[in-house]
């Protein structure tokens, strides 16, 4: 519901969500519209691919050169997200029915897109200025919790929790 056609909610706050890759779109968002906003609640963000994650510098390079020529085939390496996403076996069972995740190889060119954005993000940390919530797991093996703390005391943000 847009706020013009709604007039009571013009004046309430607006907050930012975003969990996982999702919160590398939140501060993006961010970064386009810096005075949109009230503040963030991210939860696990992905402002960057852990070293661990990302493939060595020569096959990214590889990669990134195959994907201007095939940038939808399926080519990326990645691990069973499942298998680091969930600890209970039942719970990770049942992750292979949910209608709205993706299952596959992620495409060359949004492998790229995704170094891309992260890379960008990771330069401009110290930009977010919005006051801030980050959730993250000590135990996530998708994201890094390392690297929400690190976004922490980079961000700007004299409101962080």
């Amino acid at each position: 519901m847009l706020a013009a056609e709604n007039p009571e909610i013009c004046n309430l706050p607006s907050f930012l969500f975003g969990q996982s890759m999702g919160g590398a779109v939140a501060l993006k968002v961010h970064m386009k519209q810096p005075d949109a906003w009230n503040g963030a609640v991210l939860l696990a963000p992905m402002c960057k691919i852990a070293d661990d994650i990302v493939p060595p510098w020569l096959v990214t390079q590889i990669l990134v050169g195959i994907a201007k020529f095939l940038p939808k085939q399926k080519l990326a390496p990645q691990q069973d997200l499942a298998e680091l996403a969930f600890r209970d076996v039942k719970k990770r069972k049942q992750s292979a029915y949910n209608v709205i995740a993706y299952k596959h190889k992620p495409r060359l060119q949004a492998a790229v897109e995704l170094l891309n954005t992260t890379q960008e993000l990771e330069k401009q940390l110290d930009k977010v200025y919005l006051p801030l919530l980050i959730l993250h797991g000590e135990n996530d093996k998708v994201t890094d919790p390392s690297i929400s703390k690190a976004f922490y005391e980079k961000a700007s943000s004299s409101d962080k929790n």
